[in-house]
């Protein structure tokens, strides 16, 4: 096992980085130090989606299905007062004997309103929540990070954690399986 740690002490400390080779140790070792040390910072890179990694770490679900759910309401109501307001109010015409609001002819309106404004949501909402863009992240510190993209799985802790101690979190990430520890500067 390879551990590295910081040339200068004067930079801010991020955090710890461990490397596994596989996806199965990556989230054995973040299921244990998460549920079983308590650890709560804590964040994992990884070339494709592990599955059970979420879990494993605390990340909680997402809200952005809530987000898009409330975004598709209001343009469903927006499109119904929009049709409304053009049929009923501001260009009262009689065609074809319908009434003035006819909700029938009014549903594919109301369909693509919906549907563009949760699907902009969904979009928009998914680049804010994930912080994106973002450029620059204190991980990619890490000598390693290059091969995160192709065959590496991180498990990062961040120093503020309020279990952290750099001697002791390095200590604990080697013996969950880690082939490789190193402190990452921010």
């Amino acid at each position: 096992m390879e551990t590295t740690t910081p040339q200068t002490v004067d930079k801010a400390i991020y955090g710890v980085v461990a490397e596994f080779d596989l996806p199965e140790k990556l989230v054995a070792a973040g299921r244990k130090i998460h549920h079983d040390y308590g650890y709560t910072k804590l964040d994992a890179l990884s070339p494709f989606p592990v599955h059970g990694i979420d879990d494993a770490i605390g990340v909680p679900r997402s809200i952005l299905g809530y987000m898009v759910f409330c975004t598709g309401a209001v343009g469903f109501a927006g499109a119904i007062a929009l049709i409304y307001y053009a049929g009923a109010i501001s260009y009262k015409l009689v065609i074809g004997g319908k009434p003035f609001f006819a909700f029938e002819p009014s549903i594919p309106i109301i369909f693509e309103c919906t549907v563009l404004l949760s699907a902009f949501m969904a979009v928009f909402g998914m680049f804010g929540l994930n912080k994106l863009p973002q450029l620059y992240h204190p991980t990619m510190n890490y000598a390693g990070f290059p091969g995160v993209t192709n065959d590496r799985f991180l498990l990062v802790v961040e120093a503020t954690d309020p279990k952290f101690d750099i001697v002791d979190t390095q200590r604990l990430l080697e013996s969950l399986g880690a082939k490789k520890t190193e402190v990452v500067e921010a």
